[in-house]
């Protein structure tokens, strides 16, 4: 009954919105169920023709064992758009002992819990999902009358929308006027970095140059600094045609997937690029996604986002854009930058810690609501005492988001663990114990 659709060439949708044509995956909904007779001969067969009569076609069956309850199976079924969806929702439901709803249209529904990615390979399914597509400038953009520029624009969104989990990043050869446009970006903000960045990025950028490449005439490759990436914390970079949803960006980062971009901003201003660039992506992002404590940092708000409401994640959003993008913090008495948004720009950097612009302390209740600009310097910045700090207050703020499960990410399986169950509760208890007996031995050792 599953059903598939062949890789073609990106087609502008309704919206703006880049998708393959055919089937869209993730606008799927998927039925997760537990049987009250499991031991029926045939049972799952009877389920399945509850989406027959229903005409309901299926993109992928999965059984397993249940993590709810002990010696029992479970069933996830992914429905593609059509057919009388809301009749075998209800059929299933009364059949089952345990049933849920992930889809993409939990508007209409509200006890359908909002759809996100439960295995890293569920990346692919919206990747696409993209806001613009390679030569699709906006009028105001500075490359917006360059065919040349445009072209360019192409060739790396085309490189991203055929990209798949688990292959390798695809090299490029990047052009003397893009290497030169590079050029200024880094000379002139490796001369402020001493000054004005925290220390975890002063420490790691020299590991960047060594790893990566990373020089005034070399633009590093991403698979270069994804594997460097994930030999420092466990993150990895996934190329991106363009910008992705609020949603679907920060559930990447529960992941520890860092969703980049490959191109070049156009060489008429290096200084300003209205859209994040490699620039902005390799010199701001990456040194501090290879810190361990900033890495868990981005995780927390981006397993905070799985099933989150709608506006709790323009929340969310709102606070990464004042931590990862544009955070200060205090280090030995001074304030010092961390945010991506600030680190890749000269101007900002040095406004930034100006004593011009109002500085607040971080507190995600506040930081949350707050607007802000994006095409102009912020008036407004939040400042965080250190990284711990910043991730135990978005720990607590995460508990505020109204859901009736929790997350884990398993990092043996990279994938989502949905915690909705005393006995998922008293497992993982277990294997907290058994890491704590783990690390009381270390300690006697070292006391010895």
């Amino acid at each position: 009954m599953p059903s598939t659709s062949a890789v073609t060439d990106p087609k502008l949708m309704d919206g703006g919105n880049y998708i393959r044509e055919g089937r869209d995956s993730s606008r799927s909904t998927c039925l997760i169920f537990s049987p009250k007779n499991e031991d029926e001969v045939g049972a799952l067969g009877k389920y399945l023709q509850l989406f027959v009569d229903h005409k309901i076609n299926l993109l992928h069956i999965e059984s397993r064992s249940s993590l709810r309850k002990a010696n029992s199976y479970e069933f996830m079924v992914e429905c593609a758009p059509g057919g009388n969806l809301g009749a075998v929702i209800e059929a299933v439901k009364a059949r089952s002992i345990y049933f849920s709803v992930i889809s993409r249209n939990h508007k209409n529904n509200m006890e359908t819990v909002p759809w996100f990615p439960r295995r890293i390979r569920d990346l692919d399914k919206f990747a696409n999902q993209i806001l613009t597509y390679g030569a699709e400038l906006d009028s105001d953009h500075p490359g917006f009358t360059d065919p040349v520029y445009r072209a360019r624009r192409k060739h790396f969104a085309d490189i991203a929308y055929y990209y798949k989990h688990g292959q390798p990043i695809p090299r490029v050869e990047y052009t003397p006027e893009e290497i030169a446009t590079w050029g200024v970006i880094y000379r002139k903000l490796t001369e402020l970095y001493p000054k004005y960045a925290c220390r975890e990025h002063n420490h790691v950028f020299p590991l960047l140059v060594e790893n990566c490449g990373c020089r005034e005439d070399n633009i590093p490759q991403l698979e270069d600094v994804s594997n460097f990436l994930k030999d420092s914390t466990g993150f990895t970079v996934r190329p991106v045609a363009g910008l992705l949803s609020s949603r679907d960006f920060l559930a990447g980062l529960a992941f520890r997937v860092f969703h980049s971009t490959q191109y070049v901003r156009h060489s008429s201003k290096p200084w300003y690029t209205p859209e994040p660039d490699v620039c902005h992506e390799v010199l701001g992002h990456v040194p501090m996604l290879a810190d361990p404590v900033f890495a868990q940092f981005s995780q927390v708000i981006g397993l905070a986002s799985l099933g989150a409401p709608d506006e709790y994640i323009e929340k969310l959003a709102t606070c990464y854009w004042f931590t990862l993008e544009y955070g200060i913090c205090r280090q030995q008495g001074e304030l010092k930058v961390y945010g991506a948004g600030l680190l890749s720009s000269f101007g900002e950097l040095e406004y930034a810690l100006s004593g011009k612009p109002e500085l607040r302390p971080f507190d995600p209740v506040e930081t949350a609501l707050q607007k802000y600009p994006i095409t102009e310097y912020q008036p407004v910045y939040f400042v965080a005492e250190d990284f711990e700090d910043g991730k135990e207050k978005m720990l607590k703020y995460a508990q505020t988001i109204p859901k009736k499960f929790g997350v884990r990410y398993d990092p043996y399986t990279q994938s989502i663990n949905v915690i909705d169950s005393k006995l998922q509760i008293e497992d993982l208890v277990t294997n907290v114990n058994q890491e704590m007996e783990i690390l009381m031995d270390a300690l006697k050792k070292l006391k010895n």
